[in-house]
């Protein structure tokens, strides 16, 4: 048992070293619906919390024309454009997995800059809706046009700082985040030793049952 625990946490150590080498960025995109069905939900702007936010504004409700609430959203959201702040800034700390968030009927101008220690990752509203199939453009009410984006980060990239919200025309709107962190190497070693254990343990079970020849 003590060769399986330093064997796991050695492997733990590695996978740890390529990931960090192999940084990278994933993006997926699900349609959303009326009632939010994303992860749960970290930030959703209608509370006090420790994001910091410069630029846009936080605000409830629909201008036509101007900026509206994402589908799913409840209450209070996020929103950058001219018809509010042609630039926005959302910091969301560092240690993170992936990180998802509502982007509000999705157009060709909307811009997100995700920042992080491993590079900058710019993603507009043309790549997005490439990620959905039956993507209606803009749409305030459908589920396609106000998809669940998630993030997904490694290595260097799962440093991330921050990111930037642009618009040049009406307004690029966002809710409810959701942050799931990188879990620590001592979670994975012992995730990875419980398995070990469960694996032995299967094993001895099997040799007890084998019936003995006389």
């Amino acid at each position: 048992m003590k060769k399986l625990a330093i064997a796991l946490i050695t492997a733990v150590a590695t996978l740890s070293l390529a990931t960090a080498a192999d940084a990278t960025v994933v993006v997926t995109a699900t349609p959303g619906c009326a009632i939010y069905c994303g992860p749960p939900v970290t930030y959703d702007f209608d509370t006090a919390f420790p994001l910091t936010t410069g630029g846009g504004i936080v605000g409830p409700g629909t201008t036509p024309g101007d900026f509206a609430q994402p589908l799913g959203s409840t209450g209070q959201y996020f929103s950058a454009g001219p018809s509010t702040t042609t630039h926005a800034n959302v910091t969301i700390g560092d240690d993170i997995s992936n990180f998802s968030l509502i982007w509000g009927s999705v157009d060709t101008y909307n811009i997100l800059t995700l920042e992080t220690m491993g590079g900058e990752y710019i993603f507009d509203g043309a790549y997005i809706a490439s990620l959905i199939p039956g993507f209606a453009d803009g749409n305030q009410s459908s589920p396609t046009s106000n998809p669940i984006v998630t993030f997904y980060l490694t290595g260097d990239d799962s440093q991330a700082v921050s990111f930037n919200m642009d618009s040049d025309t009406n307004a690029f709107e966002i809710d409810n985040i959701a942050i799931n962190a990188v879990p620590e190497p001592a979670t994975w070693a012992m995730m990875l030793l419980g398995f070990g254990a469960i694996g032995v343990a299967a094993r001895r079970r099997r040799k007890t049952g084998v019936p003995q020849l006389a």
